[in-house]
């Protein structure tokens, strides 16, 4: 274990988030759980919070892994990966799974070990990289509408496309992650309207389509409609349980919360442990339980945005923010949902949630941040040594 923490390289204070995040999620997936393990789930709330627990080894696992190879090797990683993640999420979408008539085709099963992994998760913190390569090649260079088509627009709607169907939210959010990255990557403004309009029509086009055929995307459109129509309407309708419920458990919370464990909606919240573990949070342990989670959210991102601005390359600061941006941008999104701020989603919540196919791929993330900000120790290890006379000396001889 000492050797370990000696070989942990890159900002500590990453670390040190990432890892109370982690901590702190066990008690309310543990208490969460009860409501999986009633519906027949699993045997006992101990099974999940096992599982929990694998999940969160697997994913640090990763980010250990991931941290000690040199950041600069995932620009030519991603050029090779986007082949493969649209790929994948063909064969996603292909399966035709659907639940309750509407197109849920997001998970694929990884052969032999049993599992499933959602396919548009990995696609994002792909994606994030890709751009962050293209912007970091095009920056000497004078960028033209026409000649950025093909080598970063293409792949972009190419793997949104594949993602819409099933997953409008997580299709949202990336394309305005990848928004954000290429206007702070010095994209031309002119020329994202144009893609921002081009995004708009695509997606108004989509769902015309959709409308006018029978079958699950029919279904999957009607369900996009009903939550933002009852979103804005204020109105309680039969849609709207989860986030009632949600609420009902924010209100009981207070300020200190019903106690750890103790909370009653996690009975009736279908997502208790995923989506709505905000409003769990909330109600055992209060606003000052959820205002400490949102603040390691925050501190997380000023630390990304430190990592960023020391990077030594133009690719390092958009990379750590291209995959560090969106982490910080769903849990705001979550939080959001259960407040009733934003119309649901079913987005989780980084490293607190359960599920596996999340906590790996934010954990894939952070160790690429993590990888950043060691190349930067590293460098800066190296302009000691060079200005110590001993070490010159020493080097000579």
């Amino acid at each position: 274990m000492q050797q370990i923490f000696k070989n942990i390289k890159g900002d500590r204070l990453i670390w040190a988030i990432v890892a109370l995040l982690a901590i702190l999620s066990f008690l309310p997936v543990y208490s969460a759980a009860s409501n999986l393990a009633y519906r027949g789930g699993g045997s006992n709330t101990f099974t999940f919070f096992i599982k929990h627990f694998v999940h969160l080894l697997l994913g640090f696992s990763i980010m250990y892994g991931v941290h000690k190879i040199p950041y600069r090797y995932f620009r030519g990683l991603s050029l090779v990966m986007i082949p493969i993640v649209l790929v994948l999420l063909a064969i996603t979408i292909l399966q035709g799974t659907t639940v309750e008539g509407a197109s849920a085709s997001r998970w694929i099963q990884i052969p032999f070990v049993n599992m499933s992994f959602q396919t548009s998760t990995f696609a994002a913190v792909v994606l994030m990289i890709y751009v962050a390569r293209y912007l970091s090649k095009m920056k000497d260079k004078t960028i033209t509408f026409k000649s950025s088509i093909l080598p970063l627009w293409i792949p972009v709607f190419l793997v949104l496309a594949l993602i819409l169907p099933s997953n409008f939210s997580t299709t949202a959010i990336i394309f305005t992650m990848v928004l954000v990255l290429v206007f702070l990557g010095g994209y031309p403004v002119k020329y994202l309207a144009v893609i921002l309009g081009s995004g708009i029509i695509a997606l108004t086009f989509f769902v015309l389509v959709a409308k006018t055929t029978e079958g699950p995307l029919r279904v999957k459109v009607n369900t996009w409609e009903n939550r933002i129509k009852n979103y804005w309407n204020g109105e309680d309708t039969e849609a709207d349980y989860q986030i009632e419920k949600a609420k009902i458990a924010i209100a009981s919370g207070k300020i200190k919360g019903v106690g750890p464990g103790k909370s009653i909606q996690k009975n009736f919240l279908p997502q208790s442990s995923s989506d709505f573990i905000f409003a769990i949070i909330i109600e055992e342990y209060g606003l000052i339980g959820g205002f400490l989670i949102m603040l390691l959210y925050l501190w997380l991102l000023f630390r990304v945005v430190i990592v960023a601005q020391k990077a030594d390359t133009v690719f390092g600061k958009l990379l750590v923010l291209g995959v560090g941006l969106p982490i910080i941008f769903q849990a705001l999104i979550n939080m959001a949902v259960a407040v009733e701020l934003f119309p649901v989603t079913g987005q989780t919540l980084p490293l607190i949630s359960s599920g596996g196919t999340s906590i790996w791929m934010t954990c894939l993330a952070i160790g690429i941040i993590l990888s950043v900000s060691a190349r930067r120790e590293e460098i800066k290890q190296q302009e000691i040594n060079e200005d110590n006379p001993l070490e010159i000396l020493s080097e000579t001889i």
